[in-house]
């Protein structure tokens, strides 16, 4: 049987439960008002322990006895934020000083040296203490901490963008900054973004040559991006060396030529397409540079102006044992007043005796050491891309038989391929018929296209990594610089 609640009893209700509301609400602003004063007692604290960091930042900096691999630009960059930590002053900023360290633990992912990027000192249990206990660590400690963290990030970007034994941009040159690649954007970017280690990494060459090993290289290991591994032996270390050479060529365009010495040959990247060649390269004796230009014409039926080195120790004697050797092969030679001389045994011999005040330079023809077709690209070697008559030595298989030029089959083909790619069809017809009837002709080309000769001893063909043989023995002086020998940040047998 149900009973009845009468009126009063809803009252008493009623004020129990306003009662228990007033006492929660009560509660709950006392709360919030200990939480408002403990805030606006930490919000001073913090910003005092801010300045004082800076303050400390700048003193070291200043002070200049930091060993630090860019000083230029990690002053830059703490000026810019006036001196301000990075790593260490904002909370929200933990997530990226950790994704930071985890990259640097891991720099042989890429074909890199731990021990550049100051392992001694950036220590997880050093970063632990900051964030968890800072009144335990010395102030000094953590600004010396947070210059050391943002020396090895700007480190590994540049060493990942540039190469780190880059002989056109040595750490020097780099340091000065003003260059098209800026590290100190690259990581202000990053600690922007929702993924510091993607946009970091993004300073790699973006090529296909330098993606393909990149990728082999997590592919050995069995590891993705943010792993670790033990520094694997051969194959790897062999993938490394070229990473870092991969990286001092201008490859990442949509239109170059690159050739590569080891493996005797001349790809050209044109609109999506790919077309290779066989090439000559420098013998030992004479070894081809590697150098990054750009072809910004070429000449049909060329006259070949005759180095020095090979007008005195092969062309002199050759003419002296037979004095229509000159004729006969087109040659012409000079004195330094530029007059022609038509010399006898006798003036050959005279010559050889005083070689550096004549010059000789051959004219077009079927036995012109420069062939049908020369294309021309600055550097300071002096040397040049050119066809041959002897095509048959493009059919050995050790082909680092020039002099340092670098010669290439199929000449007529490669200079019409350039044509067309420029946009410039209309001339081919032109250019075919100066090399049919050897006329001297240049064809300059409205986009200049770049150049990269390349020193590349393996590569991913088809998914296997094929190594080429070391032609000038170069492996070894490059392996000796990126790993010392006992060096403790690695594990290699191999040293």
């Amino acid at each position: 049987m149900k009973t009845r609640t009468n009126a009063g009893d809803y009252n008493l209700y009623s004020r129990k439960a306003n009662t228990l509301l007033l006492t929660c609400l009560f509660l709950i602003v006392m709360m919030l008002a200990v939480f408002v004063s403990m805030a606006a007692v930490k919000q001073p604290a913090r910003k005092l322990y801010d300045k004082e960091l800076s303050a400390e930042i700048e003193k070291q900096l200043v002070g200049g006895k930091l060993s630090l691999n860019f000083p230029a630009s990690v002053k830059r960059f703490y000026t810019q934020r006036q001196f301000d930590a990075n790593w260490l002053a904002k909370e929200t900023a933990e997530d990226q000083t950790w994704a930071a360290m985890l990259m640097i633990d891991c720099v042989l992912q890429f074909g890199l040296n731990q021990a550049d990027y100051h392992p001694k000192e950036l220590l997880y249990s050093t970063l632990h203490d900051i964030f968890e206990r800072p009144a335990g660590v010395p102030l000094d400690q953590q600004a010396r901490f947070d210059i050391m963290l943002t020396d090895a990030m700007v480190s590994f970007a540049n060493n990942l963008h540039f190469g780190k034994y880059n002989p056109q941009y040595p750490a020097s040159k780099i340091d000065k900054g003003n260059l098209d690649f800026d590290a100190l954007s690259l990581i202000n970017m990053a600690m922007q973004s929702k993924d510091l280690m993607l946009t970091i990494t993004g300073a790699q060459p973006q090529n296909k040559l330098y993606q393909d090993i990149q990728s082999r290289m997590h592919a050995i290991a069995g590891v993705q991006l943010g792993d670790c591994y033990e520094f694997p032996e051969a194959d790897v270390r062999k993938m490394a060396l070229n990473m870092e050479r991969l990286r001092w060529a201008t490859l990442d365009t949509d239109n170059y030529l690159q050739v590569n010495v080891p493996s005797y040959k001349l790809s050209f990247y044109h609109n999506g397409l790919l077309d290779t060649f066989r090439v000559i390269v420098g013998k030992p004796g004479n070894a081809t540079p590697t150098l990054n230009s750009a072809v910004n014409y070429f000449t049909t039926a060329p006259e070949w102006k005759v180095p020095q080195k090979i007008f005195i120790k092969e062309l002199l004697p050759k003419a002296i044992k037979d004095t229509a050797y000159l004729s006969a092969h087109h040659y012409s030679i000079y004195n330094d007043a530029g007059m022609l001389i038509n010399p006898n045994k006798t003036y050959l011999l005279k010559i050889k005796q005083a070689p550096q005040r004549y010059r000789a330079t051959q004219s077009a023809g079927c036995d012109n050491a420069l062939g049908q077709v020369v294309f021309r690209f600055a550097n300071i070697h002096d040397i040049y891309l050119h066809d041959t008559p002897e095509q048959e030595l493009f059919y050995r298989k050790n082909r680092a038989l020039s002099h340092g030029c670098v010669r290439v089959q199929y000449a007529a083909k490669l200079a019409k391929l350039m044509l067309e790619n420029d946009g410039l069809s209309v001339v081919v017809p032109t250019m075919e018929k100066a090399i049919d009837r050897g006329i001297r002709k240049n064809f300059v080309l409205k986009k200049p296209v770049k150049i990269a000769v390349t020193y590349i001893t393996c590569e991913i063909v088809n998914g296997r990594l094929v190594v080429y043989d070391d032609v000038y023995g170069l492996d070894k002086n490059l392996d000796m610089l990126l790993y010392k020998k006992d060096d403790q940040t690695l594990k290699v047998t191999q040293n």
